[in-house]
């Protein structure tokens, strides 16, 4: 039985907006493995969260309250950029409407949503966080924080829309954070990074007395140029 589910999702999934079948397959399975690691390491609690990936015409995203490590290849689910649904039989993330707003804007290529605890802290405390690190540079410049909305709402994906202007990754308040990039590892590792900086920023303001410094915008500007060429280029 499960190997026919399987096979049937697998069919419909090669069919949906165009996408070949072994795209969907490898996009799912690398879907899974991010949302995963959002769990192991500790920027979502059980099932908050959620993970999407473009593929052509398709988007793939984790399911509404189901623990990912219990998903298969054949709970693979698509939808449209309206968000019809175009396979899959389990129901998607109600943060779909800002996993869409995103890709109907942007040439994103994945989208993560995250519960991480030191950037959701900030969310609470300043409207954007500050150049605290040259890190700052690939996200587009100081984070801004969109204001609260009911998560699943329309109103949260517009609001999430304007924090993003010129920037791929945004902090929602008393609520997480929002990245995206080219790819699962790109909007991940944009992910883990705000996380980062925004503990940075916490455990640098903590000190009474204090005040951190901050990076001057020529000094981002100047890390942002460096920050396009960084890695390895493949031949």
């Amino acid at each position: 039985m499960t190997e026919q589910r399987q096979d049937a999702g697998r069919d419909t999934a090669g069919e949906a907006g165009g996408a070949g079948r072994d795209a969907v397959e490898q996009a799912w399975a690398e879907l899974v493995e991010t949302a995963r690691r959002t769990v192991r390491e500790g920027l979502v609690v059980g099932t908050s969260g959620n993970v999407s990936v473009r593929v052509g015409g398709t988007v793939l995203v984790t399911p509404s309250g189901v623990p990912y490590d219990r998903l298969t290849p054949g709970d693979a689910l698509g939808v449209d950029l309206e968000g019809r649904q175009l396979f899959g039989d389990l129901s998607p993330t109600s943060e779909l409407p800002m996993h869409l707003a995103i890709y109907r804007e942007t040439d994103a290529g994945a989208v993560v949503h995250t519960h991480a605890v030191h950037a959701t802290a900030v969310s609470m405390l300043v409207p954007e966080l500050p150049a605290v690190h040259y890190m700052t540079g690939i996200l587009g410049g100081p984070v801004r924080v969109a204001p609260y909305a009911l998560y699943g709402t329309e109103e949260l994906a517009e609001n999430m829309l304007h924090a993003l202007r010129d920037r791929t990754g945004c902090l929602l308040q008393n609520h997480g954070t929002v990245t995206y990039g080219d790819s699962l590892s790109q909007a991940y590792d944009r992910t883990a990074q705000l996380e980062w900086m925004s503990r940075l920023w916490l455990t640098a303001s903590s000190l009474p007395g204090h005040t951190p410094t901050l990076l001057s915008p020529d000094q981002l500007r100047e890390a942002e140029e460096r920050l396009r060429g960084y890695g390895q280029r493949r031949s």
